[in-house]
């Protein structure tokens, strides 16, 4: 087995062993529609959507939580919309598959509790009030990250793509009765074994694979692990990169009947890395759903992710962060940064001046620049927000050299 020792130089790619990379592993994690925290995320940027969908220009701040049979989403929302909260969260409860309290939840019979208030004007007087689209300033302060990486050909970290496509292979087939037997609830978690190149991260193998996923009693545990290896695993991590040490756990916990909010409380934002780069890069702390674009929590780190994908599909660079920071009111960023990790011909300098001439990191422009008034955001909320064609910063912009 590969040992990964706890070395800060390994991060930048600097590490070698006797003239050559040496190997490392890396983890990243995924969770499936049905975890607690993921119903909750689909809930609260469900009820951004419905906002936005009659009032473009809501201001949207949602938390929900869940647990045993209950659902409360609180927080704070001005807007124009007339908003049925109760139906859109029966819907998402059903939609996600918790149609029956034995799977953990029942969007039929759910207690359902409302706490919502206007955004105080204060923030508001500070953001938006009576300013120009372009120059709205930044609803918060903060550090928000991009990160890209040409490992993948949607240029993201191979570890959570792939725990990403083990979630959703088990929710399509949940969904298209292949497998009856599953439940809603499942978590996903890839090791792969890298070597640094000059500073690009380079994948060599899967080391480990672990897949959790609900069932009903209905499917013994020894048929549950050999069809989620031969309909999930197998057709999933791709061919080259097993082998025969390749480590599979299905179901390492045996039994998993019980799950969803019966069994743990979800909430709203708690599956940051899983939202973003399952590890890779860094994380400003900021959580993405229930938010509207006004939010540089959510608005910066896709205009981030943009960036540096863009970056990295023109060849400049093979791996990139672009880290860019706010304060509350004030339209232009504070600072922005660019690293290369050494896989780069320009210098940092060079590449921020390529930056600074071709995107306009205001709250305003990225929000025009990348339709963020546009009501998609519940797609967002599962299997990740990054490495996914259907957004608009997964574009890469044809950069002006």
């Amino acid at each position: 087995m590969v040992r990964n020792e706890q070395n800060v130089s390994l991060l930048d790619g600097s590490r070698e062993h006797h003239g050559a990379a040496e190997p490392f592993l890396f983890t990243s994690e995924s969770v499936g529609e049905g975890h607690p925290d993921k119903l909750c995320d689909q809930l609260s940027d469900a009820i951004l959507d419905a906002h936005l969908k009659q009032d473009p220009c809501s201001k949207v701040a949602c938390e929900s939580v869940t647990k045993g049979g209950k659902v409360l989403v609180c927080g704070e929302i001005t807007s124009r919309a007339h908003v049925d909260y109760e139906k859109v969260i029966r819907d998402v409860v059903r939609h996600v598959g918790y149609d029956d309290a034995s799977k953990g939840l029942d969007y039929k019979n759910c207690e359902i509790e409302i706490a919502i208030h206007e955004q105080h004007e204060e923030i508001a007087n500070i953001v938006h009030v009576d300013k120009h689209e372009d120059d709205i300033g930044a609803g918060d302060q903060g550090l928000m990250f991009g990160y890209a990486s040409d490992e993948t050909e949607e240029l993201m970290p191979l570890t959570i793509m792939l725990a990403h496509k083990l979630n959703s292979k088990l929710g399509e087939l949940r969904r298209n009765g292949t497998f009856p037997w599953a439940g809603p609830d499942s978590k996903s978690q890839v090791t792969c074994e890298y070597v640094f190149d000059q500073g690009a991260a380079v994948p060599q193998r899967v080391h480990t694979v672990v897949v959790s996923t609900q069932h009903t009693n209905d499917i013994t545990l020894e048929e549950l692990r050999t069809q989620v290896m031969q309909r999930v695993v197998l057709e999933v991590i791709p061919k080259h990169m097993r082998d025969e040490q390749t480590i599979y756990y299905i179901n390492p916990c045996g039994i998993f009947v019980n799950g969803g909010p019966k069994v743990d409380a979800g909430l709203t934002g708690r599956k940051i890395i899983v939202d973003t780069y399952g590890g890779w890069g860094a994380h400003g702390g900021g959580a993405f759903s229930g938010k509207d674009p006004t939010k540089v929590d959510r608005s910066a780190a896709y205009a981030a992710r943009w960036v540096a994908k863009s970056l990295v599909a023109a060849k400049l660079c093979r791996r990139c962060l672009v880290q860019i920071s706010y304060a509350i009111g004030i339209s232009e960023p504070l600072s922005i940064s660019v690293f290369s990790y050494g896989t780069s011909d320009k210098s940092s300098k060079e590449l921020l001046k390529i930056v600074e001439d071709n995107f306009d990191l205001r709250p305003g422009r990225i929000i025009k620049d990348l339709k963020l008034y546009t009501p998609f955001y519940q797609n967002t909320s599962v299997y990740g927000h990054f490495g996914r064609e259907e957004f608009p910063w997964e574009v890469p912009k044809k950069l002006v050299l």
